[in-house]
């Protein structure tokens, strides 16, 4: 089995072993980047500062874990369709995540999180879907999901506001904008058909 399909998941998974340990730590991450956050936004308060240093920390889970998801698929597909890999790849890249956070828990610098594990998850499962549905099926079912949430999101938001006499703001504009943009798809859809990506991804581009 040739080395060049092993080693970048293995070097990988060396790479979030590192940044795991007291090098990834809030503490430090958040020397070099609230300083950043700072310059960017200046008139943002300490709290809001802090909430986006936390979201940038969660979604370096989700961007691990796809690349290492991806890297392991890579490995085990070599130019071959490999819909059993899909699952395979998943399945290590869960378990390194257990076992990630638990070496996290021995750190005192750090904490062990289902919730982090269940993040480094679902980066590694949105990897795999469009590796197995192909990217345009698959940005096509993100893009409605993500329209409904807005629109139910929104209509939930509006209703609570108008109850408890709060400003609702930009929920005005981006509620009705969600429902027109499902509405265009769904008639978009009904009239040339969908035509989701069936073919898939060709593999030899993932191995150069």
């Amino acid at each position: 089995m040739p080395l060049k399909y092993w080693v970048p998941p293995a070097a990988w998974m060396a790479v979030i072993l590192t940044l795991s340990s007291d090098v990834g730590s809030a503490e430090h991450t958040a020397n070099w980047l609230l300083p950043l956050f700072r310059a960017l936004a200046p008139s943002a308060t300490p709290g809001q500062l802090t909430a986006v240093h936390s979201l940038v920390r969660k979604a370096g889970h989700l961007t691990e874990y796809a690349v290492l998801a991806l890297l392991w698929y890579r490995a085990f597909a070599r130019g071959r369709r490999a819909s059993p890999r899909i699952a395979l790849a998943f399945a290590i890249s869960l378990g390194w995540a257990m076992l990630d956070e638990l070496r996290q828990s021995l750190v005192p610098t750090r904490t062990a999180s289902a919730m982090d594990v269940a993040l480094d998850g679902l980066g590694a499962l949105i990897a795999l879907t469009f590796v197995g549905l192909g990217w345009r099926t698959a940005i096509d079912r993100a893009t409605t999901t993500l329209l409904w949430f807005g629109l139910i999101g929104g209509v939930t938001f509006l209703v609570l506001n108008a109850i408890t006499a709060v400003p609702s703001g930009a929920l005005w504009l981006t509620t009705p904008l969600a429902a027109l943009l499902l509405l265009a798809r769904h008639l978009h859809h009904r009239r040339f058909g969908r035509q989701p990506d069936r073919k898939r991804p060709n593999h030899a581009d993932l191995h150069g």
